[in-house]
């Protein structure tokens, strides 16, 4: 067992497909917890996720008697990961579950991937670009060619595989 994996999907097309996302993760040794901004659960297929994964979708805070679900987090994959959620991200502003929990594994060096999916306009605009090297400075890797033609923008879920076990193994070696 590789160990616990958080999939954490926004509100891009992409994330209608996360479902794949997670046999593969599966098959690698990874046991698998999704998380979904407000938005990305209008995407995804929480039910088809939920049987997937044997654990509930979240995407909003706990209630303080709500017991916490979550167990600590080995590697955290970010697909897809919205102009909104990249931007609110690096600026530390947690008013989701799912920017928060971002905002708290990087004070906890977990591995983290971030796949940005958003238009061509927005990734010109210098608020992205400042984030996303301020992620990186934060030490998670970002996955994202902003030259890249729309269709190809979103690389294919083997391919997040293969770069998160490139960023886990990178953390490890440090170690």
């Amino acid at each position: 067992m590789r160990g616990v994996l958080y999939v954490i999907a926004c509100g891009a097309p992409a994330a209608a497909h996360v479902h794949d996302l997670v046999p593969l993760a599966q098959a690698a040794g990874w046991q698998v917890h999704v998380v979904t901004t407000p938005m990305g659960e209008r995407f995804v297929d929480v039910p088809r996720l939920e049987r997937l994964t044997g654990d509930r979708v979240r995407s909003t805070y706990r209630m303080p008697d709500e017991p916490k679900g979550l167990p600590p987090a080995d590697a955290v994959v970010v697909a897809p990961a919205t102009f909104n959620t990249i931007n609110k991200w690096a600026g530390g502003i947690a008013d989701t579950f799912a920017v928060g929990l971002l905002c708290e594994v990087m004070g906890f060096g977990v591995p983290t991937l971030a796949v940005p999916l958003l238009k061509a306009a927005l990734a010109r605009h210098v608020a992205f670009a400042r984030n996303v090297a301020c992620l990186e400075e934060m030490g998670a890797r970002v996955l994202f060619d902003p030259d890249a033609p729309p269709e190809s923008r979103m690389p294919s879920w083997e391919r997040i595989m293969q770069e998160l076990h490139s960023v886990v193994g990178e953390r490890q070696s440090r170690e």
